[in-house]
């Protein structure tokens, strides 16, 4: 199957996942200050504290004119002059507008009439400015959608007042106290009050008072640019940190996919994995897996560019000696010759169809460990098991069979496949059969015993030993060391696949010799150290 070519990613500090992360940072610090500009709880507070206020100031004026601008007891209506003159008075000191409504909703007093000032109004005007900087420009902009913005009613001042035109006067004339916040039609907010005034529980009138909030915008709009000024330097080191943070996993993201790339295109060369394990983060696992993983995989080449050069080799020579066998065949009256050469011939295809089996073996057993599930595996029963079944098969000139199982080993499992290890297990045996004596009094001895969180298995056999040079080497494909008469019975993959099968299971296994090296008899001892399966070392 072709995988299809993937599509580059963009390079350099704008990448793809450059832009991830900044878009991350970003919106998130968005978030936060877009919250608090929208909620806003300080307008809240603000608006409150002086609208409270303005209660107060108006419950203490309206019970004032309750009981200086009516006639007594049984009054229904306001004294209008007493209540003018009273008004003013309670007005000079503060900043308030006050408006007086009768019982029946008329406009009795207001204090803008009753001052002296009244004709002229000062109005302080703000600083000669150079014209709003980029913070006042964003912020006008975002003002408009902001909620006290939107929810605020436009005030509207009729010539001809009257209760009615006013809700919280209306509300204060039945008997309840009201408040309001409008913004008049330059933007200017207003908030007003309503308080009914009354004399024995009687409402005589309706005291509105009002004013201008304006103060209230200019600290919400200083509070609001200094947050924003705030916003912007906390952007702007967002932005550096998102691209620092973008370099420090990208960057080293995109060397490690473009290595890899390099290693699938191959090309005769061997490609170095950028190293960035001394980082102490998942980068660093990452570059080391990788590293890890290219290795594994140029070994797995080379194994495999090995292997098929021995199997080439390996075929070539029973191949060359069946044709020479044939033209010898062809040129030969001899009957007795052309027997030996049938033999030969024979023989060769023998040798043909066990290396053809066992290479075949060989060259699927990786797939095959791949897809076998791992379970736990009492080694001393598998070892029992595979005895009792070679005794039951003995033939004549066997050497004799002995198993010893330790007491600190009885019951201990690794963890691996049992039709591998049995399979490894088959291979030593086989070999030690095959170089024991065939006088009856050989012996192959198999042990197992534990050594520390190990399990290890030992096969001796009363054979002429391994020669020194070869210990080495016994283990690697299609090499052997045996009589000639035992040469085309087998195919020197049999150690080899033992091995393949041992370090698939995290063990190791190694050959050594028993006796001296002038012993007519040295025998052999393999040694195999298997890991001792944990779970099985909790569940006791």
């Amino acid at each position: 199957m072709t995988i299809p070519p993937r599509r580059r990613r963009g390079r350099g500090p704008f990448s793809s996942l450059t832009r991830r992360i900044l878009a991350v940072n970003v919106v998130a610090l968005g978030v936060l200050v877009g919250g608090i500009l929208y909620l806003d709880q300080f307008r809240s507070s603000l608006v409150t504290q002086r609208t409270e206020a303005l209660l107060t100031q108006g419950e203490l004026m309206a019970g004032a004119l309750g009981l200086a601008a009516s006639s007594g007891p049984e009054a229904v209506d306001l004294d209008v002059e007493p209540a003018r003159a009273l008004l003013r008075r309670l007005t000079d000191p503060i900043d308030t507008r006050a408006r007086l409504f009768s019982n029946d909703g008329r406009l009795v007093a207001d204090t803008n009439d009753l001052r002296l000032d009244a004709q002229v109004r000062r109005i302080d005007l703000p600083p000669p400015d150079a014209g709003p900087g980029l913070v006042e420009f964003l912020y006008d902009l975002v003002e408009p959608l902001l909620p006290t913005t939107r929810r605020r009613t436009l005030y509207v001042e009729y010539p001809l007042q009257q209760a009615r035109d006013y809700p919280e006067a209306t509300a204060a004339l039945a008997g309840s106290a009201g408040a309001i916040e409008r913004v008049t039609i330059d933007g200017t907010p207003h908030i007003s009050v309503a308080i009914p005034v009354t004399r024995f529980r009687k409402v005589l009138g309706a005291l509105v008072l009002s004013v201008e909030a304006r103060d209230i915008d200019q600290a919400i709009r200083a509070e609001r640019l200094a947050i924003l000024e705030v916003f912007g330097v906390a952007l702007l080191i967002t932005i550096l940190l998102s691209f620092f943070l973008a370099r420090t996993i990208a960057q080293p993201v995109h060397r490690l996919a473009e290595a890899a790339e390099q290693v699938k295109a191959g090309r005769g060369r061997r490609v170095k994995i950028p190293d960035f394990g001394r980082r102490q983060d998942e980068i660093g696992d990452l570059s080391v897996a990788l590293e890890a993983m290219t290795s594994a995989l140029y070994a797995r080449i080379d194994a495999i560019e090995a292997f098929a050069a021995d199997v080439a080799h390996e075929l070539k020579n029973p191949l060359s000696s069946i044709r020479s066998a044939t033209e010898a065949w062809a040129r030969t009256k001899d009957p007795q010759a052309k027997q030996r050469l049938a033999e030969i011939i024979e023989i060769d295809v023998r040798r043909l169809d066990k290396l053809i089996s066992e290479i075949s073996d060989a060259s699927r057993l990786d797939a095959e460990m791949a897809r076998d599930e791992r379970r736990p595996v009492a080694v001393d029963k598998l070892l029992s098991g595979l005895i009792d079944t070679y005794r039951d098969l003995e033939r004549p000139g066997w050497p004799a069979l002995v198993l010893t199982i330790a007491p600190e080993a009885e019951g201990l499992e690794v963890r691996g496949s049992p039709e591998r290890l049995g399979r490894v297990f088959r291979n030593l045996l086989d070999n030690a059969i095959s170089f024991s004596g065939t006088d009856g009094t050989a012996q192959v001895v198999v042990a197992l015993k534990r050594q520390d969180d190990r399990l290890l298995v030992t096969i001796d056999d009363d054979g002429p030993g391994i020669p020194d040079e070869a210990l080495t080497r016994i283990f690697d494909r299609f090499y052997t060391e045996r009589p000639n008469e035992q040469v085309g019975s087998h195919s020197g993959l049999g150690l080899a696949i033992a091995r393949q099968i041992v370090e698939a299971h995290d063990g190791t296994i190694r050959a050594e010799n028993r006796g001296p090296a002038d012993a007519d008899r040295r025998g052999a001892r393999f040694i195999l150290d298997l890991p001792v399966d944990p779970g099985d070392e909790k569940r006791r």
